[in-house]
Formats: C-alpha cells, structure tokens, sequence
C-alpha cells in the first residue's frame, strides 16, 4: 500500500501515460467509445476501490497541494486561446445562438433537477453544477467548478459518466440531423446563404510553427505566476458561503487568461498541450479519492443528463423558429457548449470544410464563459435543493 505522497503522484501519472499510450498504439474499440479522460477516472478509481494508497497526512498535503495550485495555472492556459477579438468576427446572429444555448442549457439544469433533486443526496446539486460547467465549456471548467464548490471527489463519477454518456448520444444526433439541414431550415425560413462565405472571413488564430521549449518554460513559469498571484489576491477579498476564496481565485484567473490571450503570449505554442497535462493529472487527483461504492445511482444520473439535453434542444428548436435561425448555427451552438473544441469544429465540418473556424471560434468562447455560468447555474440550484 502506497503511503507517501510522491510515490501517490507518481503512480497517478503513470496510470495516465499508461492509457496514453494504450490509446496510441493498441487500437482498442473501447477508447472510440469512451474518452481517455473518462478512463483515467475511472482506472485512478478502480486503483482507489482495490486499496492502493491510503489517505496518509503525506498523501492528503500532496493532493491538495497539487490541485490547488495547478488549477488555476491549467485555466489560465486554456483561456489563452480564447481572444475575444476574433470570436466577436463570428457576427451578432452566431453569438446569439451561441448565448440562446447556454441559457436554455442553464435551463435544462433548472428544469431537471427540480424534478429529479428528491430522488437524490442532499448536496447531489454541486454534482450538477460541475456537469453545467462541462457543458457550458468543456472539462476544465468542470474542474474549476469542482474546486470552487468544493464537490464531493465521489461525485465527479457521476458527473463524468453523465459528461461521456449523454454527450455521445447528443454528438450521435446532431451529426445525424446534418443531412435533415435544408428541411429544418426551410421550417425556420433561414437564409443560410451567408454562412460559406462568413467561415471563409474567419481566421483562427495561428499558433507558432513549433512547440519549442523556451515556449514551454515561459508559458509554465507564467502560469504558476498567475495561479500564486490569483490566489494570494482572492485571500484579501470578502468571502460568503457560496463566493468562497477559491472562487475568487479561479475567477481571477479567468479574467488574467482572457486579457493575456490578447497578447502575443495568446499565439505561443505549447499551451494546450501544457493545459491537457495538467488536466489529466487533477482528473486523476479527484478519481484517487472516489470509490465504484459511490455509484449506487448513476441511472438516475444519466437519465437526468438526457432530459436536461432535451428541454436544451427543444428550447434551441423553439428559437430557431422564432429567429429563422439555420440548422448549423444552432447546431455548432449547442456543441460548442457541451462539446466543447474537442466536437464542434467537427460537427461545423459536417456541413462545410470552410465553417471549422467558426466552430472553433464558438468552442473558445464557451471556455471564457462556461466557469461563471457554472456558477450561476450552483447557485440556482443550491436554492432548490
């Protein structure tokens, strides 16, 4: 049994090269099916349910050392590609998609958990609240919301199951309906002409050719700045049951990522690559904590997951009438929330080559706003519960 925090830390990242590489190079269905994150999860977990480490005074300090201060440096990397300069190219009609989907999103969380909170533990609302700062952004933002409401680590099973499962079949669907476009467009009476040429105006932002590692020790220098920075700041600042000191911190790093994507330091390559590094390994810290004991209902979880998708995409269908919104707008829209930049440039691609910097354009603004609606959408439901 392991009991010192470096070997625990060490274990976790060989478990996630470990499935790394399996993904790589063994061709296993099983990693089409779910993602590498889930699985992370999930084999940190079973590791965790089998006795591996106990939760030592060594361990304990490694973990909330870790995850406190990584955290706020990986959101403020995936934030830097996220310049507000270029995502307000995608023109009055796609943003307003775009908010009309994180609103109905919100929504469907309202909705759904009203309905289904009495079925549920007591505190199964910060559960929610992590899955809405996934689906309004992507998983990132699901960890700031997990550390900002300080969700239960034998939650997030059910927030990630919840994340994978109802998130393929809603992929499965708008991928299908793409050949039903001109039909649903007609029903809306959208004008869809101008969407070709608006993909061809846009223009992604151009990482550098290479990631080289000057690139790499100033982008990691900078981040762990802003994470001692941000934190040290959020401890001055008034603090109530919900605005908590790590809430503070992990808005203040959004604020200092979306100002720095602006800059030059927005164009340097080795930021994603560093942020999904540190995304696994706080994936993997939360899963150390977990146990397949706390999975008792992950049906409910899941079909809660499903209706909030549903109220969502009926509610889209609604505005799209009202608005003559197109199928893609709505769309890339939706999948820009949920899906985030890992989908919604594929799903864009579906309809046109030329329409993948609008998805991903869309997919960069849900990483700008999906903590604070995470946020919102703890509170709302903090007061139902």
């Amino acid at each position: 049994m392991i009991t010192d925090g470096f070997l625990f830390l060490t274990v976790l990242l060989l478990i996630a090269a470990g499935l790394g590489l399996l993904e790589k190079y063994s061709g296993w269905r099983l990693f089409t099916i779910l993602p590498g994150i889930v699985l992370l999860y999930f084999g940190v977990m079973l590791a965790s349910s089998l006795g591996l480490w106990s939760q030592t005074d060594s361990i304990r300090a490694t973990y909330s050392a870790v995850r406190n201060n990584l955290l706020p440096a990986m959101i403020f990397l995936m934030l830097l590609k996220s310049d507000l300069r270029a995502i307000a190219h995608l023109g009055p009609r796609m943003l307003g998609a775009f908010f009309t989907a994180v609103v109905t999103i919100m929504l469907g969380f309202v909705i759904t958990f009203a309905l289904f909170h009495r079925w549920l533990e007591p505190d199964s609302w910060k559960t929610f609240a992590a899955l809405s700062g996934s689906w309004m952004g992507g998983t990132g933002n699901m960890a700031a919301i997990q550390s900002a409401l300080d969700v239960p680590d034998s939650r997030m099973g059910y927030t990630l199951l919840m994340d994978s499962i109802d998130y393929a079949i809603w992929v499965m669907i708008l991928l299908a309906l793409v050949p039903f476009a001109g039909l649903f467009n007609r029903w809306t009476k959208a004008d869809s002409s101008l969407l070709a040429k608006a993909g061809e105006r846009l223009a992604v932002q151009q990482d550098d050719k290479a990631v080289t590692q000057l690139n790499l020790l100033v982008l990691l220098s900078l981040s762990f700045l802003v994470s001692a920075v941000s934190q040290q700041l959020a401890s001055l600042l008034p603090t109530t049951a919900f605005l908590t000191t790590m809430t503070w911190t992990i808005l203040l790093v959004t604020l200092a990522g979306v100002l720095a994507a602006m800059t030059r330091l927005g164009k340097l390559a080795g930021s994603v690559e560093l942020s999904q590094i540190m995304l696994l390994v706080i994936i993997a810290l939360i899963a150390s904590r977990a146990d397949f004991a706390d999975l008792a209902k992950a049906p409910i979880y899941v079909t809660a997951g499903l209706m909030i998708l549903c109220i969502h995409g009926v509610l889209m269908a609604l505005v799209a009438k009202l608005f003559r919104l197109d199928l893609f707008t709505c769309g890339v829209a939706s999948l820009a929330n949920i899906g985030g930049v890992a989908s919604a440039p594929i799903l864009a691609a579906a309809y046109s080559k030329a329409l993948i910097p609008v998805g991903v354009l869309m997919a960069m603004l849900g990483y700008v706003v999906g903590t604070a609606g995470g946020l919102l959408v703890g509170k709302m439901l903090s007061w139902l519960a």
